[in-house]
């Protein structure tokens, strides 16, 4: 429980080779994050302290039992207060995992595409939704803890019961999102939107600023400021990491770079080499035979 994967300066940052992990984590140190990203889906249960977290350029201000929903290469960070003793529980998932958990009428991911859809991360619980979900939790950790007969069967009972909670808080059009729970720019929440659904399109900071109204170096330094990445940074990583999505779903090697917005197959190469240590097609070869990638340096 206690042998959580250091965070450091690299983008990308952790590993995770099982189905999923849980953490509960209680510290009180001065220690300061770099953006960052993961290659699976994270939640994190916010017990105590005074923390803002950082996702994709919207600032969510914590309160004990709030939950943030952190798709696969969401750029994020907290901001601690290392005065004030930070506890949480933070649950690390594999994307593939859940998905195949799907049946044609519960596909568990929902959620985290709905934060994607609502530009929302964050789930605040009213009191009674805390004690359910203070139970399951209670649930889980025991069960994964335990080494009696069934316990790893058990756990993922108790995990997929989580799961289902989640979906349906967080799904129907009820629920209420809190808006007053976050801060951020609307123009750039607006450009973050378009640059992730519109990949294979012109992004440059020319095309952008003049999409949506801006001049080009106030459009490159409020980006800048608001999400802690270049804006030219910003989009060549989000391509990338999407080209290693697709021919992880077997998407060929040329195809994925042209849905990916890389029009020059050269300018590709060279990017996905630096950004991931390999060629693309020593990567589309080895995500088919199952390899699990490790930190992008």
């Amino acid at each position: 429980m206690e042998d959580i994967a250091q965070i450091s300066s690299e983008k990308q940052t952790g590993y995770l080779h099982q189905n999923f992990r849980l953490f509960h984590l209680k510290d009180k140190k001065n220690q300061e994050f770099e953006f960052h990203y993961h290659d699976f889906n994270k939640i994190i249960i916010f017990l105590s302290g005074n923390v803002t977290y950082l996702v994709e350029g919207k600032a969510y201000d914590l309160k004990p039992w709030d939950i943030l929903l952190i798709n696969h290469h969401d750029i994020h960070k907290p901001v601690i207060d290392p005065n004030v003793t930070y506890e949480r529980v933070v649950l690390w998932l594999q994307p593939d995992y859940i998905q195949t958990q799907a049946t044609h009428s519960c596909d568990l991911s929902q959620c985290f595409t709905a934060t994607t859809e609502k530009s929302f991360n964050l789930i605040r619980l009213n009191q009674t939704l805390q004690t359910e979900i203070q139970t399951l939790l209670h649930q889980l950790e025991s069960s994964l803890e335990s080494r009696e007969f069934g316990h790893e069967l058990l756990s993922q009972s108790y995990f997929l019961q989580f799961m289902v909670y989640l979906n349906r808080i967080f799904l129907p059009e009820t629920y209420q999102l809190d808006d007053s729970a976050s801060r951020y720019d609307q123009r750039i929440t607006d450009i973050l939107t378009y640059i992730n659904t519109h990949l294979a399109e012109d992004l440059s900071n020319e095309a952008l600023a003049d999409r949506f109204y801006v001049s080009k170096y106030y459009l490159m330094h409020k980006f800048k400021e608001t999400t802690g990445y270049t804006l030219h940074s910003y989009v060549q990583q989000k391509r990338l990491l999407h080209s290693a999505d697709l021919m992880r779903g077997g998407t060929p090697v040329l195809k994925a770079a042209a849905k990916c917005g890389f029009s020059d197959y050269s300018t590709f190469l060279r990017a996905f080499r630096k950004f991931y240590g390999i060629s693309p097609k020593t990567f589309s070869l080895s995500a088919i035979d199952g390899y699990k990638f490790p930190v992008v340096q």
